[in-house]
């Protein structure tokens, strides 16, 4: 599997296919959710298809439940199966959550906790999705909006553990750090100090909502307004550590017209660019 090139992606959304396919190259990469194309046909796969031939491609899965206490499902990884090897793309990513129980399927992304039994889970989840699929995937920190007492683990120091014993690597959801520091009072500069950058193959950004609560703000991972300007301080930060990394405009609800998510990927640009800059004159 060949990697994301090093600059900005766009959730793919079938309303603005015609403008993608007038303007192909506006953006480096386009990232699908996995569980919408895993039919066998039919206009999402002929759209995708096209798209695939003018852009590098991300494949975002929602539901494994990688995080989950029983065993995958194993008819989940087949069908992923046949759509990496259907589209071959540069890159395949899963959340750190769960979403499953048993039989029960649940529309979210639910919270773990940090102890050295989910982290055997999730390590062995995860090297099971790799040997299935024939590649490295990339793990997703999630936004969260509770903790556990019975956490032993920082869920950076975590998440670098899941990597030292898999050999995965990590999906930075700049968003994700700034809704959890803010939920928890926790410092997001503290956070990404101790993340390990290293293994980071892509960045998402997105917007959040707020709610004011008598205990303070509550911030949602809504991905449906503009990444906030914290955010993309944050961001900023990260890039002039790490360098040009392969970057997500997430915005999937009250989805705005193509020429939007342009500014928001316009913007992301500037940073990588200046970041490559720097980076040039100091070599």
């Amino acid at each position: 599997m060949n990697r994301l090139p090093p600059t900005v992606g766009l959730g793919f959304k079938p309303e603005h296919f015609a403008d993608i396919v007038r303007r192909p190259g506006a953006v480096g990469f386009y990232e699908v959710h996995a569980e919408n194309y895993m039919g066998a046909g039919g206009m999402p796969h002929a759209m995708l298809a096209r798209l695939h031939d003018d852009h590098a491609l991300s494949l975002h899965g929602v539901g494994l439940s990688i995080g989950g206490a029983g065993d995958l499902d194993p008819d989940h990884l087949r069908r992923l199966r046949r759509l990496v090897d259907r589209y071959r793309p540069e890159s395949f990513s899963e959340h750190l959550a769960w979403s499953s129980h048993g039989n029960t399927w649940l529309n979210d992304l639910l919270p773990l906790p940090y102890t050295d039994a989910t982290l055997a889970t999730v390590a062995a989840h995860v090297d099971q999705v790799q040997t299935a699929l024939g590649c490295r995937m990339l793990l997703e920190n999630p936004a969260t909006y509770v903790t556990f007492e019975a956490s032993t683990w920082s869920e950076t120091a975590f998440l670098a553990e899941v990597v030292h014993r898999t050999g995965c690597g990590l999906l930075l959801d700049v968003n994700n750090v700034f809704v959890s520091a803010i939920n928890h009072r926790f410092d997001a500069r503290a956070y990404l100090a101790s993340f390990p950058l290293h293994a980071v193959g892509q960045i998402h950004l997105a917007g959040h909502d707020t709610e004011d609560l008598p205990t303070g703000p509550l911030l949602i991972d809504s991905h449906g307004r503009p990444v906030a300007d914290p955010v993309w301080t944050l961001y900023a930060e990260v890039i002039a550590r790490t360098g040009p990394l392969p970057t997500l405009i997430e915005w999937d609800a009250n989805v705005p017209p193509f020429d939007v998510l342009l500014g928001e990927a316009g913007r992301a640009e500037a940073i990588l660019a200046a970041a490559s800059g720097k980076i040039s004159h100091v070599a």
